[in-house]
């Protein structure tokens, strides 16, 4: 495989943007399916990418799905992510270890809340990418100020590539700026594409379009500024190579338009993608190694067949075939039927069988290179994991994953579904690291908590049709935290003595308060002089604080935004030890946290709301009455788009309020913001109940 002629990409954006519309028409162009089918097709059985029953059923994508296409001769590994912010890790594993990726904008909606988060996790990762602006044949599509948009919220150099030839019902084709042509899409379904010159009308609308976007490109060349400056016409190929470098050093963003649904557009992106986003030869890839003294050390992989393998395991699905493990090869080959080392386990594991896939569906293959993106079947291992051909070889950068913000209590209704409740459990806690599975030690309840309602709501509805089971459902609760909100100082001394040798710590310092824009949750700092407390228990101090923090004094929440300074002490030659010095630091938290007059933070989202303009005034209303906060409105033709912020507690059943209120036609996005302070007439109700539940589960 020429390495040149492949490309790793992604499509994601805001929910409803088109995604995997937009996916199933590259499918069709590239001849990788010979029907399109639609999201919403209850004949056709729904998109090709959105294989799960629940997701034809419900119109959204829950999980990624990759497929390859050919386009002319370049090979596209493509992976098409979910919208909703609840299926977050989808999209942040995908363009982990993707080399490029199309953000698609609705030409309505522009750039929306998930929009925002998808820009984060595509600079966190350094993806390249073009914007593809879908539903350019929708009243009120306005690609200009889509562009407006992208540079001020994104603050990325948006270029816009095309012009569109006529808006909304009236969306003909499209004028290409470089290629100074026009392009229309004729055909059942706008497989014939037909170059015309540009429309006379359009002609000095063209000419400066294309003259702005010249000019914004030499910003990137003296070459092309001198020529510009000359009053030159730059070549063609000297245009394409520095848009190629722009986009590889994530300083622009190349915008094309078109409209996904109508068959137009999506053959010119898909020759984009070819043109500007890079191969697994032009991108950097580090990981890090351990020299001699222990200390991480960066190396740069090469994508070179020869070379040791490494490969990172993003994806893990099971099915009734076993396990899937998607992987992406960065350096050297994976051979069917060798064996290669997972560094973080040290287990050597066989590689039975690698299968290239294509949405639901697998194709055997004997052996995959560095590039390539592929699934292994019956590896045990985690998300995130590196696999290499030599031991202690290297590991690669880590996934984020972020934390769960809701969870609710889950047990089986009939007694004899608790071994299968379990097992479904434990199979979506290892293919999803944002779902997470814990027991209630004072309730004995199973507890699982993700990233929100539809999030727990989709894996319950899973359980039920995958492994019949019935499961009962506890309200909705919300993950608070807990907060100190000044210093307090502690001199704990941890004395026993019961025959034999005793135990002896004592340990002098103060909890603190950490900043809000703190990137750790904790921090344990010792200011220790003359050796007062030898270095060998300073460790077990630290553990005893740490083994404190996820259960808190008040309410038993989670502590964060603490910091904990040593700074005297005394110890015992005998009756010292690395125990004794962990219970004195468990001790001298619970004593000291109460004295910094802690509080309790709840989670708050940030979100969206699209309504019809008249109900407006009901919507704001309903979102003040849950403690939410209008940012912005604005408005987009017969619609009102209302940002804000409201308290995760606030929000359950706010699907089902909203629609009553907007006779059906009110969608809304949330996503977690922040953690904030708990009014305080809240914060005690929020304390007694959990100390009434904690008697119950006593009894």
């Amino acid at each position: 495989m020429d390495l040149k002629k492949l490309r790793n990409i992604g499509i994601s954006a805001h929910i409803d943007s088109g995604k995997t519309t937009l996916s199933e028409r590259i499918l069709y162009y590239a001849g990788r399916i010979h029907r399109m089918q639609e999201v919403h097709d209850s004949h056709g059985g729904g998109a090709t990418m959105d294989h799960m029953e629940l997701e034809r059923e419900r119109g959204i994508t829950i999980t990624s799905a990759a497929t390859t296409v050919r386009w002319h001769d370049s090979t596209i590994n493509l992976i098409d992510t979910p919208g909703h912010v609840d299926f977050t890790v989808e999209v942040e594993r995908s363009l982990r270890v993707l080399d490029g990726a199309v953000l698609v904008l609705c030409a309505v909606g522009g750039v929306q809340a998930q929009s925002l988060t998808i820009d984060r996790q595509m600079r966190r990762y350094h993806v390249p990418r073009l914007a593809f602006i879908n539903k350019m044949d929708r009243t009120g599509a306005n690609p200009f100020k889509v562009v407006e948009q992208l540079r001020a919220k994104l603050n990325c150099d948006a270029m816009l590539m095309q012009l569109p030839i006529g808006r909304e019902a009236d969306f003909e084709g499209i004028v290409d700026l470089i290629a100074q042509k026009a392009y229309y899409f004729d055909g059942a379904n706008g497989e014939n594409i037909r170059e015309e010159e540009i429309p006379a009308d359009m002609a000095d609308e063209a000419q400066t379009a294309r003259q702005q976007l010249l000019e914004s490109l030499s910003m990137y060349s003296d070459e092309m500024m001198e020529l510009l400056l000359a009053e030159k016409e730059p070549p063609r190929s000297m245009v394409y190579e520095v848009l190629r470098s722009a986009v590889a050093q994530l300083e622009c963003t190349p915008v094309y338009l078109g409209s996904a649904y109508r068959n137009k557009g999506v053959q010119l992106l898909l020759d984009a993608v070819v043109e500007l986003l890079p191969s697994p030869l032009d991108c950097t890839t580090m990981a890090f190694k351990k020299d001699k003294s222990g200390q991480q050390q960066e190396f740069l992989l090469s994508p070179d067949p020869t070379l040791p393998t490494v490969a990172m395991a993003f994806k893990i699905v099971e099915d009734s075939y076993g396990t899937l493990t998607f992987m992406r090869v960065y350096q050297g080959r994976f051979v069917k039927g060798e064996s290669y080392i997972n560094q973080r386990t040290g287990r050597k594991e066989r590689f039975s069988r690698i299968v290239r896939m294509h949405a639901d569906q697998r194709e055997d293959m004997d052996q995959a290179e560095a590039g390539d993106i592929v699934a292994v079947l019956g590896v045990d291992c985690a998300s995130g994991d590196t696999y290499a051909s030599e031991r202690d070889y290297c590991t690669l950068q880590n996934m984020f994953v972020p934390e769960p913000v809701i969870r609710m209590a889950v047990s089986p209704m009939a007694r004899d579904g608790a071994d299968r409740l379990s097992k479904a459990l434990h199979r979506f806690r290892r293919e999803d690291p944002t779902l997470h599975v814990s027991t209630d030690e004072e309730t004995g309840e199973t507890i699982i908590a993700g990233m929100g309602e539809l999030h727990l709501e989709v894996y319950i509805e899973r359980i039920r049709r995958e492994y019949g089971v019935e499961v009962e459902v506890g309200a909705p609760k919300v993950n608070y935290r807990e907060a100190p909100t000044q210093a307090a100082e502690f001199n704990t001394r941890h004395r026993k003595q019961t025959g034999g040798s005793g135990q002896y710590a004592h340990i002098v310092g103060r909890i603190d308060v950490l900043p809000d824009d703190a990137e750790e949750n904790f921090l344990f700092e010792e200011h220790i002089v003359g050796g007062r407390i030898p270095k060998q228990y300073i460790p077990a101090i630290e553990k005893g604080f740490r083994a404190m923090l996820p259960k808190g004094p008040i309410a038993r929440y989670p502590v964060v935004g603490m910091a904990v300074y040593i700074e005297d002490g005394s110890y015992h030659e005998v009756d010292s030890s690395d125990m004794a010095f962990q219970v004195c630091a468990q001790t001298a938290m619970r004593e000291t946290f109460p004295k910094t007059r802690p509080v309790l933070l709840e989670p708050i989202m940030k979100i969206e709301i699209e309504c019809p303009s008249h109900f407006q005034g009901a919507v704001v209303g309903n979102l003040t009455s849950r403690r939410g906060i209008v940012l912005s409105t604005e408005a987009q033709g017969a619609d009102t788009r209302i940002e804000g912020e409201v308290p995760l507690a606030e929000t359950f059943g706010y699907s089902t309020d909203l629609r009553s209120m907007t006779q059906g036609q009110g969608t809304f996005s949330m996503e977690f913001a922040r953690y904030k302070r708990l009014p305080r007439n809240l914060e005690e109700d929020v304390i007694a109940e959990r100390k009434k539940a904690a008697m119950a589960g006593a009894v």
